[in-house]
């Protein structure tokens, strides 16, 4: 056995990572970095580093594993804190990240580097308001590009607009054209906050407004259950249903025509889930169904689940080629995760979700012992499960302003209010690129493991 004194050069004395430690004797890495994680930011940076060193080796990932050893060796040391922080973020714990670089950037008297990589490990936990302090409290030293465009970035994300727009339009043109698509965006997504301002207020609890103002989405449904849990208009846990897919379809139809775009078609896509909601589409909106072609004009793409469609084969070359906006191209998606976004933003997106089973798949059902078990995807032709859609009753569970009934906590969310929403927005809409929004923005959901 190794003394306490001795056991503090292998690893940790903390008692909260003496946890995560016994996680890694067990064999589970992930269940380690939870540990770490709610350990909270205040352990001592050398013991973590030899949690984290030990998941990186289990895990493959030299870089990480020699960053922590060099922290491990050196806590105090600013070159490797940062270096810690910087291979943390690029293997996707940034919250790791976070406590590592702060103590770096306090070392290196706020080197700008130092500065940016703390921002970016903010950006990726959602934490835009800590973004926005660390970056003012420098704010005297940034340069307009990157520091002072990221801290406009951050205030739109953090829900602070008047931060953001004064701060906007003191930023001078970059000299470097590759900042030029950014700041294009930043102009983009300020136009589109004016609207969505316009059109509802940009309160606290806006979903649907700062999804806009995030992304260009347009978000068709707000969650009818769990306003007073956190959920704030997102799901959790959704199996869906016929009526919930022909419900989102409406407010596609109804939202082309409040921003007067006139598709002469529904492109299909080629995974089944995408193929069902497409035919009903077409049923809905009037208009011919065909296969999806690159750079067609005037026409919805409608994907179920963007997700699904990347795990189709050739799934990953067509999200790709949905990145580029042929004219008058509309996408939309049924169903978007809002807990790890898709790889392209949707111009149309029916609901948020944090995970979701399809009508048509192997839903949850109870079991004849009174348990629960999974039942069989429903296997019919496409077509005809797409009549299912189409002919679905929607007067069961909903008002009569097209509002799911829901547990009664959250706000209405009428087929007039949704309406006046398409109409506002029309001016900025399929105006801003497809590129991948990260963040769920300023307002907040529960999330579940």
């Amino acid at each position: 056995m190794f003394s306490r004194r001795n056991r503090r050069t292998t690893r940790p004395v903390s008692p909260a990572l003496v946890a995560a430690w016994e996680a890694l004797d067990a064999g589970d890495v992930p269940g380690a970095l939870r540990q770490v994680r709610a350990a909270g930011e205040d352990q001592p940076l050398g013991e973590v580093a030899l949690v984290v060193g030990r998941a990186a080796g289990s895990a493959g990932f030299t870089d990480l594993a020699d960053a922590s050893a060099a922290l491990a060796a050196a806590p105090g040391d600013a070159r490797a804190l940062y270096d810690f922080g910087y291979a943390c973020i690029e293997r996707g714990v940034p919250a790791l990240a976070v406590p590592a670089l702060r103590e770096a950037l306090r070392r290196s008297d706020g080197a700008l580097p130092v500065l940016r990589e703390l921002v970016s490990a903010y950006e990726d936990e959602g934490r835009h308001q800590e973004a926005v302090t660390e970056l003012l409290r420098h704010d005297d030293r940034l340069a307009d590009w990157p520091d002072r465009y990221l801290l406009v970035y951050n205030a739109v994300l953090a829900g602070d607009l008047d931060l953001a727009r004064r701060r906007h339009a003191l930023l001078s043109d970059p000299e470097d054209a590759r900042w030029q698509p950014a700041r294009d965006r930043q102009n983009r997504t300020l136009a589109r906050a004016a609207d969505a301002e316009r059109a509802g207020g940009l309160g606290p609890a806006d979903l649907r407004g700062w999804q806009y103002v995030l992304g260009g989405t347009v978000l068709g449904t707000l969650s009818p259950y769990g306003f007073d849990a956190g959920m704030n208009g997102r799901y959790a846990f959704l199996q869906d249903s016929p009526d919930q897919c022909l419900r989102g379809l409406l407010r596609l139809r109804t939202l082309l025509d409040g921003a007067g775009v006139r598709p002469r078609s529904v492109s299909l896509l080629p995974d089944r889930d995408s193929r069902i909601l497409g035919l009903a589409a077409a049923e809905v909106l009037g208009l011919p169904a065909e296969p999806f072609a690159p750079g067609r004009p005037d026409t919805v793409v409608v994907a179920y689940d963007l997700d699904g469609l990347a795990a189709h084969d050739g799934g990953p070359e067509l999200v790709g080629e949905l990145f580029e906006r042929a004219p008058g191209q509309v996408l939309h998606a049924h169903a978007c995760c809002w807990t790890d976004p898709p790889a392209v933003t949707p111009d149309s997106a029916a609901l948020l979700h944090q995970t979701v089973v399809a009508p048509w798949g192997a839903q949850l059902r109870q079991a004849a012992d009174g348990g629960v078990e999974q039942g069989p995807a429903d296997d019919r032709p496409e077509a005809e499960v797409a009549a299912g859609i189409t002919g679905a009753d929607l007067s069961d569970g909903a008002d009569g302003a097209g509002d799911s009934a829901g547990d009664g906590a959250g706000p209405a969310d009428g087929d007039a209010a949704f309406a006046a929403f398409a109409t506002a927005v029309a001016g900025t809409w399929l105006r801003g690129d497809r590129a991948r929004v990260r963040s769920a923005g300023p307002v907040p959901s529960s999330r579940f493991a």
